[in-house]
């Protein structure tokens, strides 16, 4: 069956279910995930303006199918008289009983209501002409399934993107008990969110809109024979066939076609060659073509083909990888509190698979296996500069894994937090060596020798506690890395210091460049992003000693900051950078006046005044400013009543969850520990410091060298 054929009219059927509707009000109290309509006999119902889909519904067999992008949706009586219409048109005029899971109580009264039978079923009972039930289980999934096919209509709501944060490296699609039931109808629940509001009922032309359809329209622009694809339409398509991709195939004809069809329609246009010099826009027909054709290869879709010809970034997929296996030793332990990539100094060629085998004692270990590292999802970005999404991870939940990437990229085992597994051996097909030096490990004729061979164009410096991943033409001009690791080192001791962290690090940081990142010019995280501009900053001694390295270590500080002393949005741009000032000063030598022209002393003073002079409201307490008040405390009681307090906040129980109380605490507990009544200070900078508080603070001697003495505001 063509693309454009996408089964039976189903206009009567939108009609029934929206029948004397104007408007879907879906704000219930829960997030709403949206949805994937992809089967022939699927519809949507309900669109945001971007043509996310909240409500849908579908013919199955002899049976139909409601689907509701949150559960909070069939029981909110606002959404009465749809669900009432959704009972009936499920029903198909049968007289059989609508069972409703005891999960979803709230629907009763609204049936009741209306006169119609309803029994509160533990699960799926013979007899029934409708089930209603929550999304959030697939243990009767054949047997609903089966319901459906035989006649029965089926009510069902859920959201998948809590279960997707809670299984990272999981695909919804495939693992979410909702989609297990749904996706056989043509349905499937997205592990994105939606915002919930009040949305007018599609017109004719919105509701127009499906998956199938636009897909033969691209279909059509990319052949050049015709076709007029709106640019919400593909966009939407983008998002849609990629997620389409992710439902494995099986061996389900329609999907296994419809794979088939795509690859063909790829392979036929070719994949457009985007980089920094020519990007596009994401909304885009060559923007849709690079969503569909990673996650075709994601799939297991054969596209050693359709990687020919890729541009910068990636390894020429014409280079045959060695047919012998490559055995590489890693440390499985991770002590950390998050999951710890492990460097395996290999490199999977783009649209080639690798091939990866782990010891028969560590399968289902909740290890995981990921080709690239550069994790930044460019979906919201308007222009690319490279395809969405570059990386692939999948679990390593038997001995041998077999996966591949469209882009290639470098090859990490992850462990998850808490992991002792110890040393492990791990073997890879269908890889290359890529460029990798280990402080304390590799010998600086190894690192010559693969720097100037590895076909792969990136590589990595590491320590136990920091690894930086950047070009592989950048590091061909670093004779010996040792020196600018150690001082790396030296640096990442500091944070540490500062930041009452074990050093080494539990879990080594990481900074990775790339072509373009999702926010800013760097940002923090696991890994630290930062663009390919920064990368000489980041290898170059001489460039680090001589004019500092502000931007990295702000980022790494972002990394230190904890919630029992951060007072967002206030302090977030402001208290990493201590650790920009404690580095520079201690490490580097260069003194914070001259480490970011920010805080040259003119414009510190000016600062402070023009902040007094608004009358120093807490709303304008931020960035530069807010530091302004640390560095005062820094300047007059040094670092270590900051390094014993952020010790002391780890095993503080009792935090207030909201910034006034937060700020008043630690208004307690630095006055304490420097044993100064700091309460006046505090206020002269706009903290709502409590009566309380600063009664009790009265007993402390005063701060006579107090900056902002004589700027107290009246209580």
């Amino acid at each position: 069956m063509s693309l454009s054929r996408c089964g039976e009219d189903i206009r009567q059927d939108q009609h029934q279910l929206l029948e004397g509707i104007s408007e879907l009000d879906i704000v219930t109290g829960g997030i709403p995930s949206q949805l994937l309509v992809h089967g022939a006999l699927a519809f949507p119902l309900g669109l945001d303006a971007s043509l996310g889909c909240f409500l849908a519904a579908a013919r199955y067999g002899r049976g139909r199918v409601v689907l509701a992008a949150h559960e909070g949706m069939l029981c909110a009586p606002k959404m009465g008289p749809f669900l009432l219409n959704a009972v009936r048109w499920l029903a198909r005029g049968q007289t059989g009983k609508v069972g409703v899971d005891v999960s979803l109580k709230g629907l009763c009264a609204l049936l009741s209501g209306h006169g119609l039978k309803y029994s509160l079923e533990p699960q799926l009972a013979d007899g029934l002409a409708v089930y209603c039930c929550k999304a959030y289980s697939d243990t009767q999934a054949k047997q609903l399934q089966e319901f459906v096919a035989e006649g029965g209509g089926l009510l069902i709501g859920g959201q998948s993107w809590w279960w997707a944060s809670q299984n990272p490296g999981r695909s919804a699609l495939a693992g979410f008990p909702g989609n297990v039931i749904l996706n056989s109808f043509g349905l499937s629940i997205l592990p994105h969110t939606l915002q919930p509001g009040c949305f007018p009922v599609p017109t004719p032309q919105t509701r127009s809109y499906h998956f199938r359809k636009a897909l033969s329209e691209f279909q059509a622009v990319l052949s050049q024979r015709s076709g007029n694809l709106e640019k919400n339409w593909l966009a939407k398509l983008g998002a849609d066939g990629a997620a389409f991709l992710r439902i494995p195939a099986g061996d389900v004809p329609a999907y296994m076609s419809m794979h088939r069809l795509i690859r063909k329609m790829l392979q036929s246009s070719g994949l457009p060659a985007v980089s920094r010099e020519n990007p596009v826009a994401s909304d885009s027909h060559e923007a849709a073509v690079l969503c569909l054709a990673t996650e075709l290869a994601r799939s297991g879709t054969d596209c050693s083909k359709l990687a020919q010809g890729l541009g910068t970034g990636t390894c020429p997929s014409s280079l045959d990888p060695s047919g012998h296996p490559i055995t590489v030793h890693i440390n499985g332990n991770n002590p950390g509190s998050g999951e710890s990539w492990v460097s395996t100094g290999l490199y999977v060629l783009s649209g080639h698979n690798a091939e990866v085998s782990l010891p028969d004692a560590v399968a289902c270990s909740g290890l995981k296996v990921q080709i690239g590292c550069h994790t930044d999802d460019l979906t919201m970005a308007s222009k690319l500069s490279r395809a969405p999404v570059v990386t692939h991870q999948c679990c390593m939940d038997k001995a041998t894994q077999s996966l591949s990437c469209l882009w290639g990229g470098l090859l990490y085992v992850i462990m998850p937090k808490g992991s002792d597994l110890g040393p492990l051996s791990v073997t890879v097909k269908g890889a290359v060596p890529a460029p990798y030096y280990k402080l304390g490990e590799t010998s600086l004729e190894e690192w010559r020798r693969c720097v100037q061979k590895s076909p792969a164009p990136w590589g990595e410096l590491a320590t136990d506690n920091i690894v930086l991943t950047v070009p592989t033409a950048s590091l061909r001009a670093l004779e010996d890395p040792a020196p600018v690791l150690r001082l790396w080192d030296e640096m990442m001791q500091a944070i540490a210091r500062l930041a009452a962290q074990p050093f080494p690090f539990r879990r080594p940081e990481r900074i990775v460049a790339d072509v373009q990142i999702s926010a800013g010019w760097m940002h923090s995280g696991y890994p630290i992003m930062c663009h390919l501009e920064s990368v000489q900053e980041l290898i170059s001694e001489t460039h680090m000693r001589g004019s500092g390295l502000w931007g990295p270590i702000h980022e790494l500080g972002h990394n230190q900051q904890r919630h029992g002393w951060e007072f967002p949005p206030h302090t977030t741009e402001a208290t990493c950078n201590l650790w920009s000032v404690y580095v520079h000063e201690t490490v580097l030598g260069i003194p914070r006046a001259r480490a970011h022209p920010a805080l040259s002393p003119a414009q510190r003073e000016e600062r402070v005044r023009e902040h007094l002079a608004k009358g120093a409201p807490l709303s304008n307490w931020d960035v530069w400013t807010a530091l302004e008040t640390y560095l005062q405390l820094q300047e007059a009681f040094g670092w270590e009543p900051f390094t014993q307090l952020f010790a002391e906040y780890q095993a503080l129980s009792g935090i207030p969850q909201d910034n006034a109380g937060k700020m008043n605490l630690w208004v307690r507990k630095f006055s304490e520990k420097v044993q100064k009544n700091l309460a006046p200070f505090f206020e002269a900078w706009g903290w709502p410091v409590q009566k309380e508080v600063a009664a009790g603070l009265a007993c402390l001697p005063g701060w006579e060298a107090d900056p902002m003495r004589g700027h107290v505001r009246p209580r």
